[in-house]
């Protein structure tokens, strides 16, 4: 009896616990089916979002351009109006000095050819007299020609000035459209922005995301670099200017690296806050190696500077350099954002060598 009831519990126990692993394995299986869903719902507004934030970067690139070319319009005018009140300041000069000179013409009594010739006595005087009516004529010649040279030179200032009065109108007409068009598009996209929060809610599918968006910058960077391999061009790296090169960006730095993100993963770079449309900039002389939309990472610039060294730029709001092209350092190569689904104006910047993220303080001239 006793056997029996020990072959009962033991049998009971067993039972139990087959239960129980099945109700563990059951709940794992739903939270991975949940996790897959948040995940599923991610990726659909990734794309949306993706859209959006390219559909801004065009808008963002297209003002950039207009309020250039604004620049330079202003610069072409302010040298116009400094040529226009030179050109009207030597005409005054001219005026006055022709009209010494016809004064004294008549002063002299040399106004009058024909009365000249008919009073002159002296042959030797007429001749002196007449030496020095002609050069009175071909100075005040040479006055009026000067003088009607710049009227014309004037008149050409004047209608270059209204043609270029007329361009600012119409650009500054542009500039309100794509600044209308742009906030539009940012409009559209807080939405996209706060469906994603709520999508994104358990730490798992935030944890598994980040991975998903670091493999896919790892397949990104390896293709560029198969790319690159290709080409012929000779980069010497920046190995010597440790601590010496350019900051990307103006903003507040927060030095981030190596710090856990989110679980066990860590940052690979930092990020600079700063303002929306500002420029960022090539630390050092390279050749594009990526420049794309990148999920987790916005509109991503990658330069290839040799040597195995690499720098990233990413959430920029536009970007100026397409693959393949060659920067130095200090060029522009995008416009400073919060793509990739930033809540706030930065740029994640990263320091690679041979594939291995290095901190970038070290790097940078701060």
């Amino acid at each position: 009896m006793v056997l029996l009831c020990s072959i009962l519990f033991v049998c009971n126990a067993k039972a139990q616990e087959q239960s129980d692993i099945e109700s563990i394995q059951q709940q794992i299986k739903n939270k991975q089916a949940q996790i897959n869903q948040q995940l599923k719902a991610a990726k659909k507004l990734q794309d949306n979002l993706k859209v959006v934030e390219l559909q801004i970067a065009k808008s963002a690139k297209e003002l950039n351009n207009t309020e250039s070319s604004l620049d330079n319009n202003q610069q072409q005018l302010s040298v116009l109006r400094k040529q226009q009140k030179g050109y009207l300041a030597s005409l005054e000069q001219q005026k006055s000095v022709l009209a010494k000179q016809i004064r004294s013409a008549y002063m002299t009594g040399n106004y009058d050819f024909a009365k000249m010739l008919l009073n002159q006595q002296d042959a030797t005087n007429f001749e002196r007299t007449i030496t020095y009516y002609q050069y009175l004529n071909k100075a005040r010649k040479s006055q009026i020609d000067s003088f009607n040279l710049l009227v014309k030179d004037l008149q050409k200032v004047n209608a270059k000035l209204i043609d270029n009065q007329s361009e600012l109108k119409q650009l500054k007409g542009k500039q309100l459209e794509q600044q209308q068009t742009l906030k539009a598009k940012q409009t559209e996209r807080e939405g996209t922005l706060i469906a994603m929060q709520t999508a994104i809610e358990s730490e798992e599918a935030k944890i598994t995301q980040l991975q998903i968006n670091e493999k896919n910058l790892l397949k990104a960077l390896t293709r560029a670099q198969q790319q690159a391999d290709k080409q012929d061009v000779t980069l010497s790296g920046f190995s010597a200017l440790k601590g010496r090169l350019l900051m990307p960006a103006e903003g507040n730095l927060r030095k981030m690296f190596g710090r856990f993100r989110q679980g066990q993963i860590k940052w690979k770079g930092v990020v600079i806050n700063g303002t929306a449309g500002d420029s960022v900039v090539a630390i050092h002389h390279a050749k594009v190696l990526y420049s794309d939309w990148l999920r987790g990472f916005g509109l991503v610039t990658v330069l290839d500077h040799g040597d195995g060294f690499m720098s990233l730029y990413g959430h920029n709001q536009a970007l100026l350099k397409q693959a393949g092209e060659t920067v130095q350092a200090g060029e522009a190569i995008a416009l400073l954002g919060q793509s990739g689904g930033q809540s706030r104006p930065n740029l994640y910047f990263e320091i690679r060598h041979k594939g291995r993220p290095i901190n970038p303080v070290s790097w940078l001239k701060l």
